[in-house]
């Protein structure tokens, strides 16, 4: 313990580390209102470069958000990939040979685009600014040096602050990497574990929390200290990177592009925003290590001439160079995951402090920020006091699986991509083209985050997958749907549908609707309740239930929260929305607050527009307009539960929720829901559909 303490603080969640994970955490805190921190050991100096592909999951996250808006308008939007390989006469370089849809086409509304990553980080702390009255502020540079966890606090615990950290509140001058002399920005300094750091000193804080999130990176200070190893290994590729306005006469060099040359190797190209590319090139010669026993390249001698050099072999016969250069880097490719991804049910590791990989997939920054937008809606759960902390259980059986998927596709596709290419002529063997090609479509359905498949758990209510994570593989399908609704696999996320506002017309995307604020939803799909008369019936006695004191609802919302503020409620009937009537929907659906302001944004039809057409919503979901389902949906959008419309439907709702949700002591008043101060300043002018604050 240091002998000099400034002071001693208290925070529910200390999140380590401001990469993508770490915004992405904060902004789940921000919005549910936990009393959070988020530091970073780096100064605010800002680098160009780093990640930049935003998959099409990683999209609709941010529209749950609300700035999705600022991405669409800001990124550059990738709609095709073309490929180019040796010709049957390979001393004349490389032809296009195909080209295909950037993105799987039906998978998600959103396609892959590609912005700066600090733009992505931006769009984030301004979401914390605004959900947190400006309480939220990344703090750097803050350096971490000591955490303990007082493992005789029980994880039932939620009052105490097992976890303390102490950290070193630095000068900016204090906190700045190194760039190897350099003129140009670049990522070499991430090769080493200090980062910089220069052991300085600064004020000392000692933080007391109840959890901890490390999302400090692949050198995660966090996962030293918990004594948690990486597994997997490196390979002998390695590849240049540099981003800049190219002068080049290559014909595709706006759309992503995947090139094999005969002998020297292979590109990426990445189109970016404001006319830059982004060029993964393989580099066939590098600059070693004094140690050349270890394997490992000098990447401080990396230039991007020598970059240049190697692209331009590549292209032939092609040239390409480039002007106003913003930023390079070099690495060695390596697939790697955490033994652990927590310790003691405390503290949580996410983002590269847990998985690495070559980028070329574009995961590193979608994966890392899915990590933490499973894990930090659970913790606020907990914290809320409305979940068990079993539920924290959840996070490393379902983030583990996803990241050794993600290794198993990685590996392949860094295996088939820096291979040499079979040659026309040639004899020695080589990489088969064809089946690149067929990897890299089938692959794009994983890179894009919505084919993502949770295991049956308390929070998905599916049989537990028999296969272990070492054999599940990223291509095998391997979903798990309830005959009530097809084309809805449990424990993916619940893709969206267009639906129509029963009260005034408008049409809306069923997910802008559920948005990311903290509650689960019941998707109540009720049928052609006009021409049904049993579907009517039991849309009465479900409102019947609904009103009463004691349904899974009220049973779980504290009094000082505002009604379906834990778990909501949102009617989707498949009649035609001019032959029902408002009040002929039971009160439960049109619920009032205490000054007797109408909600209105409850009830919807799968029904025609005037100016969109028709979403066929029931269609899309598989669902019987003669039967109608009940849809159980996690606050992070992932389907957890499907159950017919009856009584037993109902009763196992019940049970599911029983399993990890805790009763209020004091529930809500049958008809007086409580609307907090700062729901009341969010009831006029409200950015979304979503006007609920969860718990506050």
């Amino acid at each position: 313990m240091p002998t000099h303490i400034v002071k001693e603080s208290k925070v529910d969640v200390l999140i380590i580390g401001a990469g993508p994970a770490g915004h992405m955490a904060a902004t789940w805190f921000a919005r549910t209102g936990v009393n959070a921190r988020i530091i970073d050991k780096r100064s605010a100096s800002q680098f160009v470069g780093q990640a930049d592909g935003l998959q099409s999951r990683t999209l609709e996250i941010f529209q749950s958000f609300g700035f999705a808006d600022r991405a669409i308008k800001e990124s550059n939007h990738m709609l095709e990939i073309c490929f180019w390989q040796p010709g049957e006469d390979a001393s004349k370089g490389i032809e296009r040979s195909g080209r295909i849809p950037d993105s799987t086409i039906g998978l998600s509304r959103f396609q892959q685009a590609v912005i700066h990553q600090g733009r992505v980080e931006g769009w984030m702390r301004d979401s914390w600014r605004k959900w947190s009255d400006n309480s939220l502020v990344l703090e750097r540079p803050v350096q971490a040096t000591e955490l303990v966890i007082d493992t005789s606090i029980p994880a039932s615990d939620i009052e105490s602050y097992p976890v303390t950290v102490t950290v070193e509140h630095l000068k900016d001058e204090q906190a700045v990497a190194e760039q190897f002399g350099s003129k140009v920005s670049n990522g070499l300094f991430r090769q080493f574990g200090g980062d910089g750091d220069k052991n300085a000193k600064g004020e000392t804080e000692i933080i007391h929390a109840k959890y901890v999130v490390g999302t400090d990176g692949a050198h995660s200070w966090v996962r030293r200290n918990l004594g948690i190893s990486m597994v997997g290994e490196s390979t002998d590729y390695i590849w240049g990177v540099l981003d800049g306005i190219p002068v080049t006469d290559f014909p595709d060099i706006r759309c992503r592009c995947a090139i094999h040359s005969a002998e020297h190797g292979s590109i990426m190209v990445i189109p970016r925003e404001h006319n830059m590319i982004r060029l993964y090139i393989q580099l066939q010669k590098t600059p070693q290590a004094s140690d050349s026993s270890s394997g490992r390249i000098d990447r401080s001698k990396i230039t991007p001439e020598l970059i240049l050099e190697n692209a331009n072999k590549i292209l032939f016969p092609y040239t390409i160079d480039m002007v106003d250069i913003k930023w390079f880097t070099a690495y060695q490719i390596g697939q790697r995951v955490a033994t652990e991804f927590q310790k003691n049910g405390r503290v949580f590791l996410a983002g590269d402090a847990t998985h690495t990989h070559s980028p070329k997939a574009g995961q590193g920054m979608n994966i890392s920020m899915a990590d933490t937008y499973n894990l930090a809606w659970k913790i606020a759960h907990i914290v809320k006091g409305v979940a068990d902390p079993a539920i924290l259980d959840t996070y490393e059986s379902e983030r583990k699986t996803i990241a050794q998927n993600l290794i198993d596709f990685d590996a392949k596709l860094s295996k088939l991509f820096s291979g040499r290419p079979a040659v026309p002529g040639i004899e020695t063997p080589g990489v088969d083209l064809a089946e690149f090609h067929k990897v890299f479509e089938k692959g794009n359905e994983f890179a894009s985050g919505t084919t993502v498949d949770y295991d049956g758990s308390i929070l998905i209510d599916k049989a537990t997958n028999e296969l272990t994570e070492t054999k599940r593989r990223y291509d095998e399908d391997n979903i798990t749907t309830n005959p009530l609704a097809t084309n809805c696999p449990i424990g993916r996320r619940l893709d969206t549908a267009q639906v129509v506002v029963q009260s005034d017309s408008k049409p809306v995307e069923l997910a802008d609707v559920c948005l990311s604020d903290g509650r689960w939803r019941v998707l109540y799909f009720a049928g052609d309740i006009k021409s049904n008369a049993s579907l009517k019936n039991f849309m009465v006695k479900f409102g019947e239930y609904l009103e009463a004191s004691d349904n899974f609802v009220k049973k779980y919302t504290p009094a000082t929260a505002s009604l379906y503020s834990v778990i909501d409620i949102l009617l989707v009937h498949a009649s035609s929305r001019t032959a029902c009537e408002w009040n002929d929907f039971p009160s439960a659906f049109r619920p009032r607050d205490h000054k007797g302001r109408m909600d209105y944004l409850k009830i919807y039809a799968d029904d025609t527009s005037y100016h969109q057409g028709h979403g066929h919503a029931y269609k899309k979901y598989g669902i019987d307009t003669s039967f109608g389902a009940l849809l159980v949906v996690r606050p992070d959008g992932y389907l957890a539960k499907v159950e017919p419309l009856n009584q037993d439907g109902i009763n196992s709702i019940e049970e599911f929720f029983a399993k990890f949700m805790i009763p209020q002591k004091v529930s809500l008043s049958n008809h007086e829901p409580i609307i907090l101060e700062r729901e009341e300043k969010e009831w006029y002018g409200s950015e979304s559909y979503a006007r609920r604050i969860f718990l506050e």
